[in-house]
């Protein structure tokens, strides 16, 4: 799991917080971008103008799972990166 996070942050990966306002306002990755989970289907074509790889968070890696496989059908290249702790820990 780690070596793909570190793969796509050395690919200048965006990370992609999915959790809730309240969530977000408690701490997250510096860099991060911050969209609610719900909202995604809104935001598909503003993720695809990053024109990055992504590596979606949440709190526990649920929310980043649904987010991920949404994404992946709508053809972006991205990873589920769990908690984003996992992920905070190599920025």
């Amino acid at each position: 799991m780690s070596v793909e996070i570190k793969e796509y942050l050395e690919k200048g990966a965006v990370v992609l917080d999915v959790r809730t306002q309240e969530e977000w306002n408690e701490g997250h990755s510096e860099g991060a971008k911050h969209i609610v989970l719900q909202t995604i289907p809104d935001h598909v074509d503003e993720i695809k103008s990053w024109d990055k790889p992504v590596i979606a968070v949440c709190r526990s890696g649920a929310r980043s799972g649904q987010a991920t496989q949404f994404l992946t059908n709508n053809g972006v290249d991205v990873i589920n990166g769990g908690p984003w702790g996992n992920v905070d820990q190599y920025l």
